[in-house]
């Protein structure tokens, strides 16, 4: 039997502050690890050409597509339930979600390696996603091992790991791209990458859960029948994210979707921050939802207030610094992606309230309520690009992709506040928040000075501006105060 720790962190006055600090964690890992992919991307391109890479990121979006679909919401479902479960049960539910997991996965890769071959693109290409896929399988085993960790607040070590795949993987790249290797054997890197992050992983959580999975069909159902309306969501969101691209492709000229197509790559990037950074409070708010209503209640709240204020930040950098964001992926500081960015930027604040609210949805099982949000914001972001993106280009598709995600922001914070009336969010924080980060902008674009000086001035502003008014939160000297260690 597993060893159980000493200490109960999701019990204590400090789970807050591990939470909130393995927020930040996780972000900062996710944005080296995109540093890092990005940085190997001229030497991956120059050893494979345009034909070349152009198939390695066909072999990658149709593994990813399969991550997208096998995912299906299994691992926030299992964390939820660890979370609130207790000795051989929660033993139990582990095994029977590496069990799960395996079989998913499995079943995903050999549909995708199918579908590749019966398309036509190749035996290369067959074997490459061959390839990719058995690091994926790998990959996703690691990640459902790692919910003891991110129940238990190790949210520092779980982060760690992350990276560390990222860093095998760009190295191996790098290395392998330079030596002369092919395609296949690049997107075979995601199998010793993924590998050595899933021994890491068994190696922290050895004493947490049991590493074995179990193979019981009739035991996966409570697993299975939470996680089909989560996983249908998830799947309804994977394509309304992507719709607009996809619609303005059919619908505009080959350069408007360029200029789109740009801001969408920066805000695809970023819309991935909200869920690391909020996310790391899930376990708080499952086993407060479990057994202590007004915890779950104030957390809730202060949630949805930190998500507010983060996501006016955002707005903030990325309304002043388009330029440098696009003169980064473009090597040009101006055009029409800048104006597009700065329109689809506003979504960034959209993010942050949906997930801010979405977890809480989570908490209380509220999984086909997240599936009427996320199907309402298909729709509209659909309608919107096809009335749009004709008279109006790319920016027309910007302004639909950011009218869906502030309509599934509206639908999540209804329900949720339908799920629970005595909740009381503070949506005063919208026009506090509004209000420094447009006095922020304003200052930022006025003055004379570089774009990068000009964002972090309008940055600094926006946390002044928050300090005057008393809302700049707490947590962010918590942050840099270190009266004590925090493990994990």
């Amino acid at each position: 039997m597993p060893g159980r720790p000493a200490t109960d962190h999701l019990e204590t006055a400090e789970a807050g502050q591990r939470a909130l600090r393995g927020g930040v964690l996780r972000s900062a890992g996710y944005v080296g690890g995109i540093v890092l992919s990005l940085a190997s991307v001229p030497i991956l391109f120059d050893r494979l050409g345009t034909i070349g890479f152009g198939e390695y990121v066909t072999a990658l979006s149709i593994v990813a597509l399969v991550l997208g679909l096998t995912e299906g919401g299994l691992n926030a479902v299992a964390l939820r339930e660890y979370a609130t479960l207790r000795g051989d049960r929660r033993d139990q539910l582990m095994r029977n979600a590496l069990g799960v997991r395996l079989v998913l996965s499995g079943v995903g890769v050999a549909a995708a390696v199918g579908f590749t071959a019966i398309a036509g693109y190749g035996e290369t290409l067959v074997l490459g996603v061959t390839a990719a896929g058995v690091g994926l399988i790998v990959q996703l085993m690691q990640s459902i091992l790692s919910v003891p960790l991110q129940s238990e607040l190790s949210l520092g070590r779980a982060s760690l790991v992350d990276f560390v795949r990222q860093v095998v993987s760009v190295g191996l790249i790098v290395v392998l791209a330079l030596t002369g290797a092919g395609l296949v054997t690049l997107l075979a890197v995601a199998i010793p990458a993924s590998i050595v992050s899933l021994l890491l992983t068994a190696v922290l959580v050895r004493r947490l859960t049991p590493l074995r999975p179990a193979f019981h069909p009739r035991d996966w159902w409570p697993l299975l029948r939470d996680s089909v309306p989560y996983a249908a969501a998830i799947a309804i969101n994977v394509v309304y994210f992507r719709i607009a691209i996809i619609l303005t492709s059919l619908l505009s000229t080959k350069a408007q979707t360029g200029y789109f197509a740009v801001s969408f790559r920066i805000i695809e990037v970023l819309v991935g921050v909200p869920a690391l950074a909020i996310g790391a409070v899930f376990p708080i708010l499952a086993r407060a939802e479990e057994n202590d209503e007004r915890r779950f209640l104030a957390a809730t709240s202060r949630l949805f207030e930190l998500g507010v204020l983060a996501g006016v930040w955002i707005v903030v950098i990325l309304e002043v610094g388009a330029p440098f964001a696009i003169g980064v992926l473009t090597g040009h500081q101006s055009g029409p992606s800048v104006t597009v960015l700065r329109i689809q930027a506003v979504a960034i604040l959209a993010t942050f309230a949906n997930v801010a609210c979405a977890y809480p949805l989570l908490s209380l099982r509220r999984y086909r309520d997240l599936l009427v949000a996320n199907v309402v914001a298909l729709a509209t972001c659909a309608v919107l690009v096809v009335a749009l993106v004709g008279p109006l280009g790319a920016r027309g598709a910007a302004i639909a992709a950011s009218a869906g995600e502030a309509g599934l922001a509206l639908v999540v914070v209804l329900l949720l506040v339908r799920a629970r009336p005595q909740l009381a969010l503070p949506f005063g924080a919208l026009g506090i928040a509004g209000l420094a980060g447009a006095a922020a902008v304003a200052g930022g674009l006025v003055l004379p000075a570089p774009v990068v000086l000009q964002t972090l001035f309008a940055a600094i502003v926006y946390l002044a501006g928050l300090a005057l008014m008393g809302r700049l939160p707490p947590e962010t000297g918590e942050l840099l105060r270190k009266r004590r260690p925090v493990a994990g």
